[in-house]
């Protein structure tokens, strides 16, 4: 066990937390992107998500995220529940099954569960209402 894998445990994380820091399987910026949106808690941490949509399906999603440790294994959670999912699916996944997904972690980074799924729902919103107003306009024309 190398030193950060050491440090991470000790501070209460799960070894399946470990390993989705460690990995980065998610982490990155996409090129194009069907969604894309930024934002920033109330606790200064901020997570982008980047997703790619084929036939309402999440066929790829990326992050970037600005914080604490905690907040990039909850991204990196929810980015690995996400994939393949209906975006209607997506949506559904709650704080409790991510957590599930993680593990043990440090009681005080619980609230990096909450905003990486409020990053999700943000962004599923402003698509949505995006692809509405896209709709209306099109009809009007």
């Amino acid at each position: 066990m190398n030193a950060i894998e050491e440090l991470l445990k000790k501070q209460g994380y799960s070894d399946k937390g470990i390993n989705l820091y460690i990995n980065k399987e998610y982490f990155g910026e996409m090129k194009h992107p069907s969604i894309n949106y930024s934002y920033t808690g109330p606790c200064g941490d901020t997570i982008e998500i980047f997703i790619k949509l084929f036939d309402n399906k999440i066929i790829d999603v990326k992050f970037l995220t600005i914080g604490c440790v905690g907040a990039f294994i909850a991204c990196s959670a929810l980015t690995s529940l996400i994939k393949g999912k209906l975006l209607e699916e997506a949506e559904m996944i709650n704080e409790k099954q991510i957590k599930e997904y993680i593990g043990k972690m440090p009681p005080e980074k619980l609230d990096c569960i909450c905003l990486a799924k409020r990053t999700l729902n943000k962004a599923i919103k402003k698509y949505k209402c995006t692809t509405l107003k896209d709709g209306i306009r099109r009809l009007k024309d």
